[in-house]
């Protein structure tokens, strides 16, 4: 499997978060990661390495956004632990919670200021097709051309 992240990259990350990461093959291929904090134990991030790269990178960063904003949901496995999981319900924007990891993860991959200098660096030709754009700007910023759409649409830089 190709690393969504450099060696280098994971070590900054797991300093940053104080977090441990695990790549592993979900049973249920409908959940893309997951956070598990134990007391007294570093978090793990679990990302679900049958998913595209790039929906993994949005994951971690994902999962990062409910290390530092959300206390977890309580789950009782055989002695209680604290999770969150990323499926298909995070991204319907029907949760708080599942919203704001979604910004979260939208501000730290696609940085509003980046986003609008790399704009305005492209050929006029493509900033006039959103399309066309939309998939430029994913490239230049490693994310899938779904998140970048959702994320020009959230800065007000397309309709």
């Amino acid at each position: 499997m190709r690393s969504v992240f450099t060696a280098r990259q994971r070590r900054a990350a797991r300093q940053a978060s104080g977090s441990d990461g695990l790549w592993s093959s979900f049973k249920d291929g409908d959940v893309s990661g997951m956070l598990l904090r134990r007391d007294g134990q570093s978090p793990v991030i679990g990302v679900n390495d049958s998913q595209p790269p790039l929906r993994q990178r949005f994951t971690i960063a994902h999962e990062l956004g409910h290390l530092l904003l959300h206390p977890g949901r309580e789950v009782i496995l055989d002695r209680p632990v604290r999770i969150n999981l990323r499926d298909g319900l995070s991204s319907t924007a029907t949760d708080r919670e599942e919203i704001e990891a979604n910004a979260f993860a939208a501000s730290l991959l696609m940085p509003a200021d980046m986003v609008r200098e790399q704009l305005m660096l492209l050929p006029v030709a493509i900033r006039q097709d959103p399309d066309r754009c939309t998939t430029a700007l994913a490239e230049r910023f490693e994310v899938s051309a779904s998140a970048m759409g959702f994320r020009l649409i959230n800065l007000g830089l397309v309709s």
